[in-house]
């Protein structure tokens, strides 16, 4: 019985939640996104799993690693092995579409508002389902840029040209999709050529990924130029009616969005505070009757939302 009671409360809470979100997402004068890794493992683009051995068997039959977040920071050897690993990262991650049609719903949901994304993620997703460039800051970086690995200077570089030569060369195929299989009878090649590394063009030092892992993370113009647009974006809608909505953010890096939004939501007039997270909705006393939190994958909830 008590166990009946609690369930039908918490139906009841969830579907009151999202009945208010919903009334928050046509009533604000803004919505900004803030978007963490768990939006795209809603998407599909696990980094373990099925997903992980399809793709990545025979490093983990050769080497202790067991994700893919984990062997981006495996030693190897070579930097032939090196880029073996990381061509396939890139592309299954960031050329690939995701499995799940999760950023295109959320792009449904707000194409015709007047939103900003700013995410910590770095697979590119939104602006290939249709988000404004100009209304993106990816603040760690992009799988699709390399960098110089010291760095010598503030640029940043396309890779895709090179990342699918270089998977090609390990012995996949793409599919019309962009979506790789290995043929019939061909082994995978755990390296790729030595003249397939990527060098930089002015200190002829080895090329790196434009991710912030460390203090040598390149912030190029494009990056700036987001930072002002995210910060102008800000100025020009804090005083109007403001929907913070954040999308699956954990705790790596909770200061970028999720405290800037507690912030934001705290000290703005008529801002509210949503926070959409499976097993970690939540917010702080200070802001909670400014916010609502639902309990749930974001891919679920964005379908409940289509249907209301």
């Amino acid at each position: 019985m008590f166990s009946r009671t609690m369930t039908t409360r918490s139906i009841s809470s969830y579907y009151d939640s999202l009945a208010q979100l919903g009334r928050e997402l046509d009533t604000a004068d803004a919505i900004i996104i803030g978007a963490g890794a768990g939006l795209s493992t809603s998407a599909g683009l696990s980094y373990s799993g099925e997903r992980f051995h399809k793709y990545f068997y025979d490093f983990a039959e050769k080497y202790p690693i067991q994700d893919m977040y984990s062997g981006g920071f495996y030693p190897f050897d070579t930097l032939e092995e090196h880029w073996a690993w990381w061509s396939r990262h890139i592309w299954i991650n960031r050329y690939m579409d995701a499995p799940k049609p999760v950023y295109s719903q959320l792009y449904e949901l707000v194409k015709n508002r007047d939103y900003f994304v700013l995410t910590t993620n770095v697979d590119h997703q939104f602006q290939k389902v249709g988000f404004d460039k100009h209304r993106l800051f990816y603040t760690q970086g992009d799988y699709g840029l390399w960098q110089c690995s010291v760095p010598c200077h503030n640029e940043t570089y396309d890779n895709e040209t090179a990342v699918r030569k270089m998977v090609a060369a390990q012995g996949f195929a793409f599919a019309k999709d962009g979506n790789l299989y290995v043929p019939d009878g061909i082994k995978l090649k755990m390296e790729v050529p030595s003249e397939l590394i990527p060098y930089c063009p002015h200190c002829h030092k080895p090329m790196s990924m434009n991710l912030r892992a460390d203090d040598t993370f390149v912030e190029d113009m494009g990056w700036y130029h987001a930072a002002e647009q995210y910060e102008e974006f800000l100025q020009n809608h804090r005083n109007q009616k403001v929907l913070f909505l954040e999308l699956a953010v954990g705790y790596n890096t909770p200061s970028i969005v999720k405290y800037s939004f507690w912030r934001m939501t705290h000290d703005w007039p008529d801002a509210t505070y949503a926070c959409l997270n499976y097993g970690e909705a939540y917010a702080p006393d200070e802001i909670k009757r400014k916010s609502i939190c639902v309990n749930g994958d974001v891919g679920e909830i964005l379908t409940a939302l289509e249907t209301q």
